[in-house]
């Protein structure tokens, strides 16, 4: 799993729930003409009709089916980049620069990127945290 990746499905259908959405379809619609032209038109129609569905699974607080559509766009975002590895730069601005401002605060960490590598030796421990860390002992 591409962690860029996942940052940017989760950030893409986050602010399909904004009211800056206009604003975050057009920067996506924008990445697909420059990275594979002839899917543009598709990808629009496309954005549209999952706005609709994470509009209704935020309604009914359908966590699970708002996790499949992240997924779903994750599988079409990894191949955009496997196609072309280049758009990953692209790919890391639509996040921190055009959809990351639209979604709400308590989202934004979830559409962040936080890779961390630890070693170990002996008797050693490690703690590690994405944000918070709690120490009940």
């Amino acid at each position: 799993m591409d962690p860029l990746v996942l940052a940017a499905a989760t950030a893409v259908v986050g602010a399909m729930a904004t009211d800056g959405w206009q604003q975050g379809r057009a920067a996506v619609v924008a990445l697909w003409r420059r990275a594979r032209p002839a899917d543009a038109p598709a990808v629009e129609g496309e954005l549209e009709a999952v706005r609709e569905e994470v509009l209704a699974a935020r309604e009914s607080g359908d966590r699970a089916a708002e996790d499949g559509l992240v997924a779903d766009w994750e599988r079409r975002l990894r191949r955009l980049l496997a196609a072309d590895p280049r758009i990953g730069a692209e790919l890391r601005r639509l996040v921190d620069e055009e959809l990351g401002p639209l979604l709400p605060e308590e989202e934004r960490d979830r559409a962040r990127t936080i890779t961390q590598n630890a070693t170990a030796s002996g008797n050693g421990r490690i703690y590690q945290a994405g944000r918070d860390l709690h120490n009940r002992s």
